[in-house]
């Protein structure tokens, strides 16, 4: 006989995504094996769940009040087996945490060594990417990601802020001129990030709530910051970039920031995500709070840049 709790995920799972082969993919368990769950649920309960079609699952009215038991009951079920669960002290296991690229080489892997001193029985994945991934789809545990989050049912919490400025080299300066309005950057070479609409290679957003935008061009865009801090560096032109990217550069006088007459982005902060549960296994938790606490203090690119 089906697992009757787990014929509850699929179909929570199934009406959220709209088919059956997705909830699979996220529950990790064939098409075929989902189906068995949602007609045993069917079977049991003498009703139709879905209207089903080849493209989409749609919810019958006996589906949809089903749904909103289900969606009471399955985290209270969540919430009683993590309690038990978060009684034991020791984290172990496997724990994947995905990490942009450049913040996870200078700020994160140097972490490392502590982290696996404290907790010994975890294995950590690291993986460096700077696109933006899907956690559940992707079997991530955690990221840390940085900007501003999108609504997502994802559960945060905020390490440290990002604040973004305008750099280049001393050499560039000294050739082409200092620009002192956001309006001026139209007459320099203006390297952009290609992950970004806001600091990208077409325009440069400005102020608090990104409400000032200026069109830009320049001839190199990168998908890497520090690729774009390589260039800066070698006078080839104007970045834009947070804090944390260009600290070293500054403080090695590599780099200088531009002051211009706008305020610069606020790409909202650098955070830690994980799945909606209601609580994170013990893993999760250990680098979650290792994570807090290390970034607590002075900041490392406050230092680097100093």
């Amino acid at each position: 006989m089906l697992d009757r709790i787990t014929g509850m995920r699929v179909f929570t799972r199934a009406a959220s995504a709209g088919s059956l082969s997705a909830a699979a993919r996220q529950l990790g368990m064939s098409p075929a094996m989902a189906t068995k769950h949602v007609d045993a649920l069917e079977a049991r309960l003498g009703v139709k769940l879905f209207h089903r079609s080849t493209r989409r699952l749609n919810l019958t009215p006996a589906g949809s009040s089903y749904l909103d038991a289900c969606q009471r009951i399955l985290p209270e079920i969540d919430e009683a087996e993590a309690s038990v669960a978060s009684q034991r002290v020791e984290a172990t296991g496997l724990l994947r945490m995905n990490v942009p690229l450049s913040f996870g080489t200078r700020f994160i892997a140097p972490l490392m060594p502590g982290f696996s001193q404290r907790h010994p029985a975890v294995k950590v994945e690291l993986g460096l990417t700077d696109s933006q991934v899907d956690l559940i789809d992707g079997s991530w545990d955690m990221a840390v990601r940085i900007g501003r989050l999108a609504d997502s049912p994802l559960q945060a919490r905020r390490l440290a802020d990002s604040p973004m400025l305008v750099c280049a080299s001393p050499g560039y300066l000294a050739r082409h001129g200092t620009p002192r309005k956001v309006s001026d950057l139209a007459t320099h070479n203006c390297l952009g990030y290609s992950l970004s609409s806001l600091h990208g290679g077409r325009e440069w957003a400005f102020g608090a709530a990104a409400e000032i935008r200026v069109p830009i061009e320049g001839n190199l865009v990168a998908n890497n910051g520090a690729a774009l801090v390589a260039a800066a560096v070698g006078d080839q032109g104007l970045i834009y970039q947070p804090l944390f990217i260009v600290s070293a550069a500054l403080g090695r006088g590599d780099l200088v920031t531009v002051a211009l007459d706008q305020p610069p982005l606020s790409v909202g902060g650098i955070h830690v995500v994980y799945p909606p549960d209601r609580r994170p296994t013990a893993k999760v938790r250990a680098m979650i709070d290792f994570l807090v606490e290390s970034f607590s203090g002075e900041l490392p690119w406050d230092v680097e840049r100093a």
